[in-house]
């Protein structure tokens, strides 16, 4: 282990270069002292303030990271990281859009499922169509569940990298959205919902893509945004185009009324629609997604090849100007002479050529961690708060369009049969809203999501901390809950059994969500954070990956079957709050159980051969 402490330096080490630093690359921010002639940098009294120190890496930094005022600690003048300022933003793009196209996928299909499964056998009580819905809805995690971490480990093998598996996430998907949309029986729709979740890993890889891409803590309240906030905007899409497109013949059947095609496959459009957003995914990232596996940075990928070619075609070849070169980081070896050299001036180090790439890279660890000694103490907490979060969250989505669908209790024809709501508990019934108001209850909670992830977010996490924040946020899921099934007895402009109308209702639906979506918003990055630091090695950082993603999986597999099968019950009992209130009292598991975990930094066990990092720890 390469132990690089340079206060530790014998006198005999030490020469003229001893007082550089050659390790960071941190930038003045506002408030620093002026530069004076010379390397030094001067206070007002007129003291020299630079840290200035060598290692032996060879890479020339000035460390200007001190206390500018006295009695003030460098913490102090923590500002928030705004979005311009990440890394490597192009394949953070690249990232997004492959993210993006499958949150459309997964929230299209819920504004229309219940009305699908109507579709399939409409002899079937609403209460059976609550039960396969949450089966429908479970299968593709369950699927996840027993191949996401062996996706992880693919991932994080020599032989295919991140990006292959990235791939193959995005083209079984793709095949399994075409399935669905032709599906006509229960069992082929589940069929191919089960074969996008088995190819599918691609969650857990990207986290440990983005991770790779962005290693410094101080980006991570952004970068691991990125993710939480395309599934936002998923779901602002996706029930959207769902509402619209399915059963086109039916919705307007003065326009297609005649279409066969669509009578005979009325909820093959918006699938047809959804498959196209991944293949468009699948190609940008074949051509442009690079590889982050450290051992394959050298191997020669030809997507990216191609892509550089078809991307010159469109870009004018600008005259090259003379600039001083960009530093590297540590884990970089270039030479420690500042050269001119001839290079088109760009803003990061991603579009360096990529020979230049090849002579330059050095890996941080040359051993692997062995599987059994992954589960330190703070994974495994980690890994049971996230259960708990993912379960709760997960089997809400799932409830959550199947109550907006469900039909308004009619006292004149009640279902159970004689029955009599009482309040506070006993009462039943949904909201009986069509596919379309369904997609705009869910795009509700896409845009309140989104808002709150640019604007709300990043500030508070940097104010607050990532541990903080995620733990003060989990205290809102149980209120939600627990207000949930009220909404089925909010007054309507309309009688029963016509779906619920007016402005308390949708004021109601907006102030419900505003609070579920704030704790989800905090929760979902923060968790995804924690999951990533607890890494006890970075060789493993994709394996751990995949087990939260497996444990995510199972969380939300046998919550949306459990839940759906006791939302039927529910209804056939006249007890629809059942459900949500069991939800609330796993939601304070949850929280009682985050109490246990803590923040690591990525790399708690070191192995012969590793090198510091401390870049990503900063």
């Amino acid at each position: 282990m390469s132990e690089r402490k340079h206060d530790g330096v014998n006198d005999e080490d030490r020469g003229p270069l001893s007082d550089f630093d050659f390790d960071s690359d941190e930038e003045s921010t506002g408030g620093a002292p002026a530069l004076e002639p010379g390397l030094g940098v001067r206070d007002e009294s007129g003291q020299d303030t630079t840290r200035l120190v060598a290692s032996r890496g060879g890479t020339l930094n000035i460390n200007t990271n001190v206390d500018y005022e006295r009695g003030r600690k460098p913490s102090d003048f923590k500002k928030v990281v705004a979005w311009r300022d990440l890394p490597k933003k192009k394949q953070l793009v690249v990232i997004t859009l492959a993210r993006l196209s499958e949150p459309l996928v997964q929230t299209s299909l819920q504004s229309y499922m219940f009305y699908q499964l109507q579709w399939f056998d409409p002899s079937l009580p609403d209460s059976t169509i609550s039960s396969q819905a949450g089966v429908l809805h479970a299968s593709f995690t369950a699927a996840q569940f027993f191949t996401a971490m062996m996706w992880g480990r693919v991932a994080d093998s020599t032989w295919s990298g991140r990006k292959t598996v990235v791939l193959i996430g995005l083209l079984g998907t793709l095949i399994s959205c075409v399935g669905y949309g032709f599906s006509t029986s229960f069992y082929q729709a589940l069929c191919f919902r089960l074969i996008g979740g088995v190819t599918n890993g691609n969650v857990g890889v990207m986290r440990t893509m983005i991770s790779e891409i962005v290693r410094e803590k101080k980006y991570q309240s952004r970068a691991f945004l990125i993710l939480p906030m395309t599934f936002n905007i998923g779901v602002i899409i996706g029930p959207v185009l769902g509402g619209i497109l399915s059963d086109p013949a039916g919705s307007y059947p003065d326009t297609f009324g005649n279409v066969e095609f669509l009578r005979k496959f009325p909820y093959a459009t918006p699938n047809l629609v959804s498959a196209g957003f991944l293949f468009i995914a699948l190609v940008m990232c074949w051509l442009f997604l690079e590889e982050t596996h450290d051992a394959l940075q050298d191997r020669r990928d030809f997507g990216i090849a191609l892509g550089r070619k078809i991307t010159g075609l469109f870009t004018r070849h600008n005259s090259t100007s003379i600039r001083y070169t960009p530093l590297r980081s540590r884990n970089s070896s270039i030479s420690s002479n500042l050269e001119m050299s001839p290079v088109t001036p760009r803003d990061s180090s991603e579009d360096v050529p990529a020979p230049s790439k090849r002579l330059t890279s050095k890996r941080r660890y040359t051993n692997r961690l062995p599987f059994g000694r992954i589960f330190t103490s703070n994974v495994t907490f980690t890994l049971i708060a996230h259960f708990f979060l993912a379960f709760h969250v997960g089997t809400f989505n799932s409830l959550w369009f199947i109550f907006l669908s469900t039909p308004v209790f009619n006292p004149k024809d009640p279902d159970p049969p004689g029955f009599t709501p009482q309040l506070p508990f006993r009462f039943t019934g949904g909201l009986g809203l069509p596919a379309s108001s369904v997609g705009l209850a869910m795009a509700i909670m896409g845009v309140i999501g989104i808002t709150m992830q640019l604007f709300l977010y990043p500030y508070l996490s940097s104010r607050l901390g990532t541990v903080r924040s995620w733990r003060t946020c989990l205290f809102l899921f149980p209120m939600a809950y627990t207000l949930v099934p009220f909404l089925s007895v909010v007054p309507s402009t309309t009688a029963p059994p016509s779906q619920k109308t007016g402005v308390m209702i949708w004021a109601a639906i907006a102030g419900l969500l505003f609070i579920q979506v704030t704790g989800r918003t905090f929760a979902l990055p923060g968790q995804t954070i924690l999951v990533n630091n607890c890494t006890p090695h970075p060789s493993v950082l994709g394996t751990v990956h995949g087990l939260g993603q497996s444990v995510s999986s199972f969380a939300r597999t046998i919550g949306p079957i459990l839940c759906g099968w006791l939302y039927g019950l529910g209804l056939s009992h006249g007890m629809v709050g059942g459900v949500f209130w069991g939800l609330a009292g796993l939601a304070v598991c949850g929280l009682g159980a985050s109490f246990w975990v803590r923040e690591g930094d990525g790399h708690e066990i070191w192995l012969e051969g590793d090198e510091d990092d401390e870049e990503g720890n900063r």
